[in-house]
Formats: C-alpha cells, sequence, structure tokens
C-alpha cells in the first residue's frame, strides 16, 4: 500500500485542532486506503450491514471506543450519519473520528444536523504531484494522460472500461442514494458533454437539448456535479459590471484522465498540454490549499487571467496559467491590473525552475512553477 504522507500530515494535524474530520473527494480518489494507512486506527466500512447495525446505539458504540481512532468508511450509508459524528463530539472529546463519503457533508437530507464547529472537512481531490514519485512514475505526461486516481494512474493501458465502470458506480451509489435524481442518460450526457468541453465557459441553455430536459434541469445537475467534487465551477471575478463578464461561469473536470479520455485522447499533442496544465494548477491550489474560492476574470473585449484567488480585505492575485514560460503573453494581466490595480501576478509554468520575476506592461509578473506558486499563495 502506497502511503500518503502527506495527506495523513494533513489527518494528523487536523485532529489535533477537531476530534471529528469529514474527508470528502470523489469516488476512487482513495479515501479508504488513505484512512487504512492511519496508525492506530479502527476501521468500520458503514456499507456492511453488521457495522450498521452495531452502529444503530451510538452512544453504547461509542462508549466502548472510548479514546481510539475510529474510521466511518461511507457514514452516509448510515440512516442518520450526524448523529453518531455529534455525539462523539460533544461526549466523547478523547475519541478521534474520521468519516468518509463520496459527498460533500450535507450535500443531501440524510444530514440533519451540519455539526458546525464539531467537525474539520478535508477534501481528498486527485493525486498532488508531490506524491507522483510514491507511486512509481513522476512523468508529468503520464499523470495528465491517466488523470490522478490511483487506481487509473497505476494502470500500465489505458483502462477504458473503467471509465464507464466508474460513472455506472457514481451514478448508483451517489446520484441515485444521496440525491435520487431522474433519468440517467440526461445525466450521464450532461456529465459526458462537460468533461470534453472541461475549462471552457458554461451556459446551462446549450445542454438543454443534447440531453433532452430544461434548461433549469441541466442547472440543478450541476449543482450536484459540484457537490460532489466531479466539477468545479469557476465564477467571474468582477467589479466593473459595465466592462467585465459577470455571471457565466467556467466548468472544470475533476481529473485530467477523464478528461482526456472523454475527448479520445489516447496520445498526447503538444497542443494538448497547456489546457491540462491549467487542470493540474487547478488541482494543487484546491487540494494543497483546501480552497474551492477560486475566481477567473475574463472582459467583453476578451482579455482573460486563467485563476484570481481574493481574501477578505486583500488584494486579487492573478495567476496564469502556461506550458512553457516562453509562451506567456501579457495582455490579459495587463487589462486585469488596469480595473484592480492592487495585488500579486503569478505566470505558472512546468518549465520553471527558480522563480523570477519580470516587467510586463507595467505589471511586475512573478515566474514560478507550481510547488513555489503554492508556497507563495500559502503565505499570502
Amino acid at each position: 500500500m502506497v502511503k500518503r504522507e502527506i495527506w495523513a500530515s494533513i489527518v494528523e494535524s487536523l485532529w489535533k485542532k477537531k476530534p471529528v474530520i469529514w474527508l470528502a473527494g470523489i469516488r476512487r480518489a482513495g479515501k479508504t486506503s488513505l484512512c487504512k494507512s492511519l496508525p492506530n486506527i479502527d476501521y468500520y466500512d458503514c456499507e456492511l450491514p453488521s457495522i450498521r447495525r452495531s452502529l444503530a446505539d451510538p452512544e453504547r458504540f461509542l462508549a466502548d471506543h472510548d479514546g481510539k481512532r475510529l474510521v466511518l468508511d461511507e457514514v452516509h450509508r448510515l440512516d442518520n450519519p450526524s448523529e453518531i459524528l455529534k455525539i462523539a463530539a460533544d461526549h466523547f472529546p478523547r475519541t478521534r473520528i474520521i468519516a468518509t463519503g463520496s459527498s460533500i457533508l450535507g450535500a443531501s437530507a440524510k444530514f440533519k444536523d451540519t455539526l458546525a464547529g464539531r467537525k474539520a472537512e478535508l477534501w481528498l481531490t486527485p493525486m498532488l504531484m508531490g506524491e507522483l514519485a510514491s507511486f512509481g512514475n513522476a512523468n508529468l505526461d503520464h499523470r495528465m494522460l491517466r488523470g490522478g486516481l490511483p487506481p487509473f494512474f497505476l494502470n500500465a493501458e489505458i483502462p477504458e472500461g473503467d471509465y464507464q465502470e466508474w460513472m455506472d458506480a457514481y451514478w448508483a451509489k451517489d446520484i441515485q442514494e444521496l440525491f435520487r435524481l431522474e433519468r440517467r442518460h440526461s445525466f450521464q450526457k450532461f456529465t459526458e458533454l462537460l468533461l470534453t468541453q472541461s475549462g471552457g465557459m458554461f451556459e446551462a441553455t446549450r445542454f438543454a437539448k443534447p440531453c433532452e430536459v430544461s434548461r433549469q434541469t441541466i442547472s440543478n445537475y450541476l449543482s450536484v456535479l459540484e457537490a460532489t467534487f466531479v466539477m468545479h465551477v469557476i465564477r467571474p471575478f468582477s467589479k466593473h459590471k459595465a466592462t467585465e463578464i459577470v455571471s457565466a461561469p467556467k466548468v472544470y473536470a475533476f481529473d485530467t484522465g477523464f478528461m482526456a479520455y472523454y475527448r479520445g485522447w489516447k496520445e498526447l499533442r503538444p497542443e494538448d498540454r497547456g489546457i491540462l496544465w491549467e487542470h493540474i494548477v487547478l488541482n494543487e491550489i484546491q487540494g494543497r490549499l483546501q480552497r474551492r474560492d477560486i475566481q477567473y476574470w475574463r472582459d467583453k473585449a476578451h482579455h482573460e487571467v486563467d485563476f484570481v484567488i481574493t481574501g477578505r480585505g486583500k488584494d486579487p492575485i492573478a495567476i496564469e496559467c502556461k506550458w512553457a514560460a516562453d509562451r506567456f503573453e501579457a495582455q490579459g494581466i495587463g487589462a486585469f491590473r488596469k480595473l484592480h490595480p492592487k495585488g500579486k501576478n503569478f505566470l505558472v509554468a512546468q518549465d520553471v525552475k527558480e522563480p523570477y520575476e519580470r516587467e510586463a506592461g507595467g505589471n511586475r509578473i512573478r515566474f514560478v512553477g507550481l510547488d513555489d506558486l503554492i508556497k507563495e499563495l500559502g503565505t499570502s
């Protein structure tokens, strides 16, 4: 079993702050393997009827395990999953629990309590760049083409049948049990279309006809995909409504491997790497910084900045992604800074080994590799 040291370290640090960790993430991201790799852990799979019966009296169960480190895997299989987590946090403060599920806590009506103030949340994203060597292949092209789900990444060949199997399991175990949607064909068709168009501007009306549902249903589908981490909706940053895009989001797939598969890519061409690198950068920001509040910027003259990160009372940070640093053009950041003059500017490229700065269009641009970007964002 590959030990995911980055994530195990985060779990240990979160347990020092809260007794309950909600570990979320998409199917086959490695939640179960991560939990089983933790030291001194008692593991319980809530998919098993015998385990659900033992948890029917949560107070007694917790009393028998007082002071232990517990994993409640697939906790949303319980009739009232928030009950045992709340009792543990309130009455068994020495016990440490990590609860897992494919959806975020509170994404369905099953969760009667959001456990505000009692839990820490951890989002297990597809594999981070710092993990590739541990999985035996640090080749970036391989990571982009196979994706960041460990079983797919480790497969010597592109596992074509596994993609549909994953989609079927996602529908049956996540969507049907948590959201009870109808029209499987329409939902899966919509998901596949988004995967092929990942990174593009989203307009619900464009998907309604091919998916044979209403515009409102398409919007509902997207909300479900976002809640379950399968699609990331990147909304526009705007303070000047007259000149900026203010409502149309961009939608990114959760994984480069699924995106490449549904686009029919079996080998990467030079022109494919740019959009995949953009997805890698997004995944790294989301995983290492645990942020979903990432935006993009575009004006009505089609100038664009890939990602914008903001914080309360802080100036917006502009991030441009390029496969090669020498392909950078400054027009997007230049147009952005005319309207939003304060804030750091980054160009992140895979061929930048040491950070450096240069001026372009009157703005200072810091050129960084991915690891340095995360370090600098973490201190901003």
